[in-house]
């Protein structure tokens, strides 16, 4: 009896040493490494507030460029500096929508040199796949071949935002996911791209029972680019 009595003590006053500690789970800090795709909307805080919203808890670092591609931030320096703390768990990069045969190789062979050097310091890699101009929104599909190529050359995580936009495009072909540019996103286009980057990053579900009808199209475009089952994905 004592000795059950002495282990009931122990297991109460290591409860209690804790705090209540055990109930805030380790923020995932994220690295988030592109240009104005990124930036525009800020990807990254949105990204942070559906983790927020769903009791998560993400912490990041945004460092973009205009018309950055990943060859340009490795001679810039500032990322390459970030990685160097080993403050990440995972690092997202973007450049343009690199659909061309010279730009699809140029993404691959700098996606595979960030992510050596990402793993030097602890931190997994991620490709955030974009999308063309709407004036040859065609490419799309190259846009994403092109990503997806570069992730696996890579051994990067696929976060695959373009497909999102195109899945939400054939449920809705109207959407406004571009902003007035033409290139750069609208709310709702960085709101799909920041469900996806959520989704994986987080393996948290992205539909849910509340929001305007384009946001839920959005929604169930996002969870199946994640490869996630959907009821009547076009049905808001």
């Amino acid at each position: 009896m004592r000795a059950v009595l002495a282990a009931s003590i122990l297991v109460l006053a290591l409860l209690l040493a804790g705090g209540g500690s055990a109930a805030r789970p380790k923020p995932l800090r994220v690295l988030f490494v592109g240009n104005s795709l990124t930036f525009t909307n800020d990807l990254p805080a949105v990204v942070a507030g559906l983790a927020r919203s769903h009791g998560r808890a993400l912490e990041y670092k945004t460092i973009a460029f205009g018309g950055y591609a990943l060859e340009d931030h490795w001679a810039q320096g500032d990322a390459r500096a970030a990685l160097a703390t080993r403050s990440w768990d995972v690092v997202v990069m973007q450049q343009g929508p690199s659909a061309l045969p010279e730009s699809q190789a140029n993404l691959r062979a700098w996606a595979i040199q960030w992510a050596d050097e990402a793993a030097k310091y602890g931190t997994r890699t991620a490709l955030l796949t974009v999308w063309p101009e709407s004036y040859r929104k065609s490419a799309l599909v190259d846009v994403i071949a092109s990503y997806r190529r570069a992730a696996q050359a890579a051994g990067a995580e696929l976060l695959p935002a373009g497909d999102a936009w195109r899945l939400a495009w054939r449920c809705a072909p109207k959407l406004s996911l571009y902003g007035p540019d033409g290139f750069h996103p609208a709310a709702l286009g960085t709101y799909a791209a920041a469900l996806v980057v959520y989704g994986r990053l987080l393996h948290a579900p992205v539909v849910e029972k509340r929001g305007t009808r384009n946001r839920r199209l959005v929604q169930k475009a996002a969870a199946r680019s994640l490869g996630r089952p959907v009821v009547k994905p076009c049905a808001a």
